[in-house]
């Protein structure tokens, strides 16, 4: 199948060639307040993982994407042997002053830099699978994992449904104000630019109001709908066992807004 049929337009390259590294993964101001603007449920989340995990059988563990260590350090607390992996140094700085830290192999890079630890579980989680824009990189990035799973090992990952549509939300009329105990009071709020061949480009704004501050964050996300995934996974030798809707299991269906997929390395 030939390959970004649909994505070869100048306005994808551009954004891949000069947003490679999203502000709000590089920008001190944004780093620092990272998990403040980007909570989620202590439970339903880390749940999923940590019992998909557990009933797995998993000792060692990828997490693509990792972020801040958030979810990486609560798995090591757990017990796994974790491998955290981000192309963001900034990012991977603050994972490193996590308490626990020093029990986790961290690795500065993409998906390529993952090696072959014959890991029983691979991980993306925060909708990393989505910035993922080209089938090129999607694919790469899937065969890179598959690689660093042992035989019948497995991948899990979380992606938004494109038939929510979910960007429809993403309007300046959105706003919500948080507080960092660092960084202060930020209000925060979206607007969308585009939405084609199922890719969504958006800007992210952050005031901070101790310093009056205005921070821009452009980026761009791929939405690929359920039977894209499938396909997607099966040419990098993965088979599809399980696609849910929500963190407590429930089908996938149009109305819900995740796809969360377990899929098991093919052999």
């Amino acid at each position: 199948m030939a390959r970004n049929a649909n994505l070869a337009s100048e306005r994808v390259r551009s954004f891949v060639r000069f947003h490679a590294v999203l502000v709000e993964f590089t920008d001190p101001r944004l780093v620092v307040a990272y998990d403040t603007l980007n909570p989620y449920d202590r439970d339903a989340q880390p749940g999923f993982y940590r019992a998909l995990a557990f009933e797995l059988g998993a000792t060692t563990i990828v997490d693509l994407g990792c972020g801040t260590g958030l979810l990486t350090g609560e798995l090591a607390a757990h017990g796994f042997r974790m491998i955290g992996v981000d192309p963001s140094p900034a990012m991977l700085a603050q994972a490193r002053q996590r308490p626990g830290s020093g029990d986790v192999t961290w690795i500065d890079g993409g998906a390529a830099a993952v090696g072959t630890p014959d890991a029983d579980l691979a991980i993306m989680t925060g909708h990393v699978a989505q910035f993922f824009l080209t089938d090129d990189d999607w694919h790469d990035a899937l065969v890179a994992l598959h690689a660093a799973l042992r035989p019948s090992g497995h991948l899990a990952f979380e992606t938004r449904n494109p038939d929510a549509r979910e960007w429809d939300q993403w309007t300046p009329d959105e706003r919500r104000t948080v507080h960092d105990a660092r960084a202060g009071s930020i209000t925060t709020w979206s607007e969308v630019h585009d939405a084609r061949d199922g890719i969504v480009t958006y800007a992210i704004h952050y005031e901070f109001d101790a310093t009056g501050d205005h921070v821009v964050a452009p980026g761009a996300l791929r939405f690929r709908r359920q039977s894209d995934l499938a396909r997607s996974l099966g040419e990098a030798g993965f088979v599809v066992e399980r696609c849910y809707g929500d963190w407590d299991r429930r089908p996938a269906s149009p109305s819900t807004r995740e796809l969360i997929v377990v899929a098991r390395r093919g052999d």
